[in-house]
């Protein structure tokens, strides 16, 4: 009897089990491929933005030294606390005066590539402490574009031998720029700054949030709890679900045709783009809220209705508190998608040349990817490294989004 139990291993079946457990290997080598692939992919993408980036964050400038006490300016504070205290300093002569010490310091052929915005920085120096009036102080200020090539090594020989001689003499060096992170748009890649954009699109995404939370949340609560199961409701499910895969572009030319002929007056303004971005979003809430309500166990319904609890009441108190979790990590993908997107704010304007930051939600503005794009676009060097540091700043923003999302869904998460 214990023979005719006993496990045969003939040939063919050992052929059989190693052909398995081969597959199996080939398996298992095929998922750790796909993964170092795509890790390293990942990392020469941030590598190679990281290393283009730190000289996006980096400008050429030289050291001015301005004796005021023999500058002739009025130093009255009451004056320079008027909102056109640049335009009186110009009026004064600043412009001239820091190009008659830079002459001194620099030579005529060096100060002749100074910023011609430069004189700026100066007043925004004076303006924040008028006591340098009294003294003399020494200012960093930006070189041109060509000259800041040459000392990368690009432009004409007679550029890249004049920054030289500068760099050796210790008047031309390369920074640390902050300033970047507190500028707005420029035409001068020595002068650009990411804050307006950066703004723009915290503004937008506010905008976006505040429309798209609420509405797809609720929207999700009704067609899982309270909607009947009819053909309308299949019809109502099958297009949100054709919605959540509809091209970005396509949002863009409803905000245009709608958005932009109810409100004229706020082409490019971040409320238009929010609105525009929250049709894009909404679907994609939509579809992981139901999901996450249908996940929550039919016992707490049961258990909350047995203890006197009323339909609304459970939907609120005990099936949306669950849900939370799955809804926010809905939220965190479509936000993400809405972050990056160019095609739909660009249907609406939002790619205008914007020198100032956004003062409110009706202000004109743009939003990162937009000009990233917008910089990449441009033909002076100097945007390239500009480009990747805005990039950096994109993937940044993007990660304390992210953040702020994921702690928000682990602070709510209940287990059961």
């Amino acid at each position: 009897m214990s023979d005719r139990l006993a496990p045969t291993r003939t040939a063919e079946f050992e052929a059989r089990l190693k052909k398995r457990y081969a597959a199996e290997r080939r398996f298992k080598m095929a998922g750790l491929g796909a993964i170092l692939f795509s890790v390293g992919v990942l990392a020469f993408l941030l590598v190679t933005m990281g290393f283009n980036g730190i000289g996006g964050f980096q400008r050429a400038e030289m050291n001015v030294p301005i004796d005021f006490t023999q500058a002739g300016l009025s130093g009255d504070p009451a004056v320079l606390a008027q909102p056109d205290a640049v335009q009186t300093l110009e009026a004064q002569g600043l412009p001239s005066i820091v190009d008659f010490y830079a002459e001194q310091k620099l030579g005529a052929e060096g100060a002749a590539h100074i910023s011609a915005s430069a004189w700026r920085l100066v007043a925004d120096r004076i303006i924040d402490d008028p006591a340098i009036l009294r003294g003399t102080a020494t200012f960093s200020l930006p070189a041109s574009a060509k000259l800041a090539a040459g000392l990368n090594g690009e432009g004409s020989p007679e550029m890249r031998a004049l920054a030289t001689s500068l760099a050796q003499q210790g008047k031309l060096e390369t920074k640390l720029d902050l300033g970047f992170l507190e500028r707005a748009d420029a035409t001068d890649p020595q002068q650009v700054g990411i804050w307006g954009a950066l703004k723009g699109s915290m503004l937008t995404m506010i905008v976006t949030l505040l429309m798209a939370f609420p509405i797809g949340v609720m929207a999700a609560l009704y067609l899982e709890e309270y909607a009947a199961k009819n053909r309308w409701t299949d019809l109502i499910e099958v297009s949100i679900n054709n919605l959540a895969a509809v091209p970005s572009i396509i949002f863009g030319l409803l905000g245009l045709a709608v958005f932009l002929w109810i409100f004229p007056n706020m082409r490019s303004a971040p409320l238009i783009g929010g609105m525009t971005l929250a049709l894009m979003t909404m679907p994609v809430i939509v579809i992981s809220g139901r999901n996450a309500i249908k996940a929550v166990p039919p016992s707490i319904r049961d258990g909350a209705l047995a203890v006197g609890a009323s339909p609304v009441q459970v939907v609120f108190h005990h099936v949306l508190p669950l849900a939370l979790p799955g809804i926010l990590t809905g939220t965190i993908i479509g936000m993400a998608r809405a972050l990056g997107e160019t095609a739909p704010l660009l249907m609406i304007g939002m790619r205008a040349f914007v020198a100032t930051p956004p003062q409110d939600f009706t202000s004109p503005a743009t939003v990162l990817p937009v000009q990233i794009f917008l910089w990449s676009d441009e033909i002076d060097r100097g945007f390239v490294e500009r480009t990747s540091a805005a990039i950096i700043v994109l993937l940044v923003f993007l990660l304390l989004m992210n953040g702020l999302a994921i702690y928000l869904r682990n602070r709510f998460e209940k287990k059961w």
